[in-house]
């Protein structure tokens, strides 16, 4: 293993032996994870799966179930997550729709294809881009590809991988490059990954005012030490 491979490892054993082994996702087909992503709105996770528990139990998660429910149960739903809930019932109805029209209510078919048509599928639906396509395709188990969220992606970009540049796809697409030979093609690493650095970028990394002080990567990271260090000598 290359020195440049051995950073990056390091990094998550660090993420790991702060926050602990992450557990394993408890959605992890794809339609699922489609619905988990549109039933809430700007919520915790905890709240998130609240409500997608709620349209399992309450309606179904098969797209003939979620069609032929009554609008009032999927609104029940939609409020335990969050706001806007008529919105997000008409899009867990197309949801459904695209699910049987395009796909004949089965997704499995989509993760076989080569991973540009899997995304190119799985992006059809709302919600889902570049980020969630490649969720869904690692968390399938379908293609070991290190897929980011935007908490994951200003992690990498804080710690030197990638850019920010012009537009999201394009600064995501460079941090994935930057890390592309230093990934490891495994699935348990993978996940386990996308979880610690998306961990880490809601508790710690954040966007505003993030929590320097206590994070594990400091040594690593080039904003501290562009930022933080630098402004720490100057007093």
């Amino acid at each position: 293993m290359s020195k440049a491979q051995k950073l990056l490892t390091r990094i998550i054993d660090e993420l790991q032996g702060f926050y602990g082994r992450p557990k394993a996702p408890t959605v992890t087909d794809p339609l699922g994870m489609i619905l988990l992503e549109n039933v809430a709105y700007l919520v915790s996770d905890e709240r998130r799966e609240q409500a997608f528990n709620a349209l399992r139990e309450r309606v179904g998660l098969t797209p003939p179930e979620i069609l032929m429910a009554h609008d009032e149960a999927l609104l029940e739903v939609a409020r335990l997550g969050g706001m806007h809930p008529a919105a997000r019932v008409e899009k867990l109805r197309r949801i459904a729709q695209i699910a049987l029209q395009e796909f004949d209510g089965d997704l499995e078919a989509v993760l076989k294809q080569p991973i540009a048509k899997a995304k190119k599928a799985l992006k059809k639906f709302s919600g889902i881009g570049d980020p969630g396509a490649e969720r869904i395709l690692l968390f399938s188990r379908t293609h070991p590809v290190l897929a980011l969220d935007s908490n994951g992606l200003r992690v990498l970009l804080r710690l030197g991988y990638g850019e920010e540049r012009k537009s999201y796809s394009s600064t995501y697409r460079s941090a994935q490059e930057a890390v592309e030979g230093e990934s490891k093609k495994e699935f348990d690493w993978l996940i386990a990954a996308h979880q610690l650095l998306r961990r880490h970028g809601q508790e710690l990394c954040k966007m505003k005012d993030p929590i320097c002080s206590a994070c594990p990567l400091k040594e690593y990271c080039v904003y501290y030490k562009k930022n933080v260090a630098v402004a720490s000598r100057k007093k």
